[in-house]
């Protein structure tokens, strides 16, 4: 199967960093039967419409990330969290072409768990009372831009979990997205969901609706 999306090799054809070497990784996900999309700004491999695996590149290694991972046997112990809080994915890294072809077969092995496991309904753990579960599209926009994430982490926890509960509300996956995209600038400026952004408030930190009758 070659699913493959224009807009997938234009990514990696802006790619400043490890192009050819995804490209090489992109060869070996595409054997495995999935579709290619790109979702988070980045390309994205799916079954049927359930979210399997994405390619992402970083200063030090690109990798492969699989949604839930956890949930894999990982019989080669290549798997790894890619941050502290991944409750779900787990990542496979990579330093240059030549590791692509040695774990090639792991890779190929792995990602076909991935479709057996989603085709089984398997779910990751939920997250322990009084805990948010992180909707998937917002762990996929961290994996692909580390100083959203860190910026969303450094909000107080009123503040995490208010947008939290707002990207997760959505039923769609695709609203989902975009009550993300829509909040990221806000996140990144170090504003909660429900704060002032024009200055006009009398209530600031909070929006009293000043800006209305400006």
């Amino acid at each position: 199967m070659n699913d493959t999306d224009s807009k997938v090799d234009e990514y990696f054809r802006n790619a400043k960093q490890w192009s050819k070497e995804m490209e090489e990784l992109r060869e070996v996900v595409l054997q495995c039967d999935l579709k290619e999309e790109l979702k988070w700004r980045a390309p994205c491999y799916t079954y049927q419409g359930s979210n399997i695996a994405m390619i992402g590149g970083f200063k030090e290694y690109f990798c492969l990330s699989f949604f839930k991972g956890a949930l894999l046997k990982d019989s080669k112990g290549v798997l790894v969290k890619q941050g502290e809080n991944s409750r779900s994915a787990r990542i496979v890294k990579f330093a240059d072409a030549a590791e692509v072809t040695k774990l090639a077969a792991t890779v190929k092995r792995y990602l076909r768990e991935a479709i057996e496991v989603e085709k089984s309904g398997l779910k990751v753990e939920s997250v322990p009372a009084g805990e948010i579960a992180i909707p998937e599209e917002l762990q996929a926009a961290w994996n692909e831009d580390r100083e959203f994430e860190k910026a969303f982490k450094s909000l107080t926890p009123g503040r995490q979990r208010a947008y939290v509960m707002h990207f997760a509300a959505a039923k769609q996956s695709r609203t989902r997205n975009s009550r993300i995209e829509k909040y990221r600038e806000r996140i990144i400026d170090g504003k909660g969901i429900n704060d002032c952004v024009c200055g006009l408030s009398k209530r600031m930190p909070g929006c009293d609706g000043s800006h209305k009758f400006a």
